[in-house]
């Protein structure tokens, strides 16, 4: 698509924000969301779904359509968000969210969602779908892309890096992962957990092509997308380092797991300059 502009960029961030104000109502409503995980990753699915992939809402099962996978599938509300907004799904279901029944439970569920491409959760598989999904459609000459957004802590699991094999022997250089490294894991920081080296490093040691850049920046995501694939007959990572997107949620654990109160909903709202799109 070219370089982005400064007007579209702001346009973009206003998006942005709208989604995020929306993740944190989604979360007060229904007294339940894994808010950190995603608030962090909103500027990276605005990036992807507003500048780089290729699905359309009128024919969500188009062959030749981008695969995109939320591998960190506790952070599915910016997921849902960012489909309402887009028009994939109705905007009226965000207000179902967590509940019995419901299309939108607190993890993605593709029997319930179908628009979707794989249920997640259990961290450590989408890697491994979308590598599979890819092969497989390279042996039916079909030449589509996936991206898979993880977590940091996501890479913890040893699946991961099975998987990361396997793609890199494969050449599959349409696959396209991108880490949401807000450093934060449900029982401390990653850097700490990890100890203290760099994702990006690791990926290359198994023959990726990598990146590392500001995971908030919408101009740094649109220009990284638009150099994709980074290497020949390689996958492609983004390690993209992100904040919360809302100040007093910052470097907190907590908010791994806690929902806010009326009070804190009112101040996230009033920071980000933006309705929810359930009252926008």
């Amino acid at each position: 698509m070219g370089s982005i502009e400064m007007t579209e960029i702001n346009e973009l961030q206003k998006i942005a924000n709208k989604i995020r104000a929306t993740c944190v109502q989604m979360a007060f409503d229904a007294s339940h969301g894994h808010l950190k995980s995603a608030l962090s990753c909103v500027e990276i699915l605005v990036a992807l779904y507003w500048r780089w992939l290729k699905v359309s809402p009128s024919n969500p099962a188009d062959p030749h359509r981008d695969r995109f996978y939320m591998s960190k599938g506790h952070g599915v509300t910016s997921l849902y968000a960012v489909l309402a907004e887009k028009g994939i799904i109705d905007r009226k279901e965000l207000a179902m969210y967590a509940k019995s029944g419901s299309c939108l439970p607190d993890h993605p569920c593709k029997h319930m969602l179908p628009v979707l491409e794989a249920s997640s959760g259990s961290l450590g598989h989408c890697l491994g779908i979308a590598t599979g999904a890819l092969y497989a459609l390279r042996l039916k000459g079909n030449p589509a892309r996936a991206v898979v957004l993880m977590s940091d802590g996501e890479c913890n699991e040893g699946s991961v890096w099975e998987a990361a094999m396997f793609a890199r022997a494969q050449k599959l250089e349409n696959l396209l992962a991108i880490v949401d490294y807000n450093d934060m894991q449900a029982v401390g920081f990653s850097d700490e957990i990890m100890g203290h080296t760099l994702l990006e490093e690791k990926f290359r040691s198994f023959g990726w092509a990598a990146k590392r850049i500001n995971g908030n920046s919408i101009s740094e995501l649109a220009d990284c997308l638009e150099s994709f694939p980074f290497e020949k007959d390689k996958p492609s990572v983004i390690v993209a380092k992100t904040k919360v997107g809302v100040s007093f949620m910052e470097k907190n654990i907590l908010w791994h797991y806690r929902t806010p109160s009326g009070e804190e909903l009112m101040a996230a709202i009033d920071e980000l300059g933006e309705l929810p799109i359930q009252t926008g």
